[in-house]
């Protein structure tokens, strides 16, 4: 596979997990019912919303994605596993997906196209 495919496919990778995390985050702050942002839920919100922005956009890309891997796999951890053994049975692929794909992306980066690259050029 090419350089140029690695990183585009990368790119796609890392904006649409951001987009599609983003809804998560904005139901939770935005939805019927209003949380504290000091909870559990409304600090879960705050990481999925601006951090999903912050993904999709190529900004910090590695330690964001490292934080909301983690985030990710609490969430399994805490609300998904005590259901049931397998994810499947615990409605927990979501927050597994999500999990190793923002591994990836932290140890990847955002790739040639986000805002990181265009730092780092700019510096280098």
């Amino acid at each position: 596979m090419t350089s140029k495919l690695k990183d585009i496919t990368l790119t796609l990778l890392r904006i649409v997990t951001g987009m599609l995390f983003m809804p998560h985050g904005y139901a939770k702050l935005f939805g019927d019912q209003p949380v504290d942002l000091t909870s559990m839920m409304g600090t879960a919100g705050v990481l999925e919303f601006f951090g999903g922005a912050l993904i999709v956009l190529g900004l910090f890309t590695r330690p964001i994605a490292f934080l909301l891997s983690g985030q990710m796999a609490v969430a399994y951890w805490l609300s998904h596993a005590p259901r049931a053994p397998w994810p499947i049975n615990n409605d927990g692929e979501l927050a597994v997906l999500f999990c190793f794909i923002y591994l990836v992306l932290s140890v990847h980066g955002g790739g040639d196209f986000s805002i990181d690259r265009l730092i780092r050029r700019r510096e280098g």
